[in-house]
């Protein structure tokens, strides 16, 4: 039987907590102050789309499990969760790599809908924060078969992560349209 009492729980979840505060101090430090190795290259151009188009992926297994879990279906809900958080993984080595080449993309500062990007790209990062260690955790609960902790977490993790997956997809259409 497993072991589900909360201190049992505390060393993974501790370091669930430091390898997410250690993956987004480097994203922040790529992105806002290391310089762009090939910047003005035109290698690699299709990353932005790539990342756009796996958190659409993300989404739609998102909502794949959540139609399977709704049904009781247990296998096919974890195929979809893995299904997804491997979209994810692949979206964030994408989004790695863009940002190490090309570094940051601003939205033209007089392009339309800017007063209406800039929240929805703020609240996009600031959730992004959030989801990534709760994905991780609720990921763990699930494989470690602590299912009561997975459901209780899960009821908040899989609200934000769908919102974190479709509107990396907006922000990219709206970045893009601003672009020309």
């Amino acid at each position: 039987m497993t072991n589900t009492t909360p201190s049992s729980t505390r060393p993974a979840v501790a370091t669930i907590l430091i390898v997410s505060a250690a993956a987004t101090a480097f994203l922040f430090w790529l992105i806002y102050v290391h310089p762009a190795a090939d910047a003005a290259s035109a290698r690699f151009a299709f990353l932005p789309a790539l990342n756009a188009l796996l958190n659409g992926l993300s989404a739609t297994a998102l909502l794949i499990g959540y139609i399977f879990i709704r049904a009781r279906r247990i296998p096919a809900h974890r195929a979809s969760m893995l299904t997804a958080f491997t979209f994810s993984t692949l979206f964030l080595v994408s989004y790695i790599l863009h940002h190490a080449l090309h570094g940051d993309v601003r939205y033209p500062l007089h392009a339309a809908l800017r007063s209406v990007y800039l929240p929805l790209l703020a609240s996009h990062i600031l959730l992004a924060i959030v989801a990534l260690p709760l994905i991780l955790i609720t990921f763990f609960f699930s494989l470690s078969g602590r299912i009561p902790q997975h459901r209780k977490i899960a009821r908040w993790t899989f609200p934000l992560w769908l919102y974190v997956s479709i509107t990396g997809v907006v922000t990219y259409v709206m970045l893009r349209l601003a672009q020309g």
